[in-house]
């Protein structure tokens, strides 16, 4: 067999990196990794979504996106009725809840960023250093430098997936982290591709983003996401599994 590790990641972004427009109302771009273990992954993370999926849909053909949910867009229009939604909202954070996986997530606030590196700097290239250091190092952790572990993204385009392909390339060739590039294993997949994986990681970002925006406004999600952040032996998520830059 090949020297596959014992983890997958999945990653997923809120907001755009773009410094040429920026949102008033969302002025942070957040990258957040997810870390699963592949036996819980495989054995009990997929089959609840695929339930979720079933129960509300009757087929596993839909694919799960937040801004999508959030604004009852088709096929999530049948969260137009008050109750659907509100049995719709609680199997999804329960999902979400019980499924066990780590969580690396990079906030760069644009409008600081801009201010003090410029706009020839890419947000999205600072973010995925920045979290591929802190997986590597989780999963250093647990004993899996060495062991091949996929990385897996959501394509953006071919031109897009290219540029992302070759910054991680960029990034594994320069790194000091002895055993990075040896561990970490870059991988597109299109929306289409109905990974529960990327779906997740798709519900994980934008709570993030607005916990940081709003930190004393109730946010549901965040206390159900902020146990899963990736800590220091300390406890503590700054830093460690929570970077917000600059």
């Amino acid at each position: 067999m090949a020297d596959f590790g014992n983890y997958v990641v999945y990653v997923d972004e809120s907001g755009d990196h773009s410094l040429t427009e920026i949102d008033e109302q969302y002025p942070v771009f957040v990258l957040a990794f997810c870390i699963f273990r592949v036996d819980l992954y495989t054995t009990q993370i997929v089959p609840s979504v695929q339930r979720l999926k079933f129960d509300f849909f009757g087929h596993d053909m839909v694919v799960l996106h937040e801004r999508e949910i959030r604004k009852s867009l088709p096929p999530f229009d049948i969260l137009l009725n008050k109750e659907t939604r509100s049995d719709f909202m609680a199997r999804l954070d329960e999902v979400v809840d019980s499924a066990a996986c780590c969580i690396v997530a990079v906030v760069i606030d644009k409008i600081a960023f801009k201010r003090r590196v410029g706009s020839d700097v890419n947000p999205y290239h600072i973010a995925l250093e920045f979290g591929l250091e802190r997986v590597f190092l989780e999963l250093q952790s647990r004993g899996q430098r060495g062991q091949r572990t996929h990385v897996i993204f959501e394509g953006r385009g071919k031109r897009e997936d290219r540029d992302l392909e070759l910054e991680f390339r960029r990034i594994m060739d320069n790194t000091d982290m002895l055993g990075m590039p040896e561990t970490l294993e870059f991988m597109c997949a299109s929306k289409q591709a109905n990974s529960s994986g990327l779906q997740l990681a798709d519900m994980v970002a934008r709570p993030i983003g607005l916990h940081w925006l709003k930190p004393n406004q109730p946010n549901r999600a965040w206390t159900t996401l902020e146990p899963k952040i990736r800590r220091s032996p300390r406890d503590a998520i700054n830093g460690w599994g929570y970077k917000v830059y600059p």
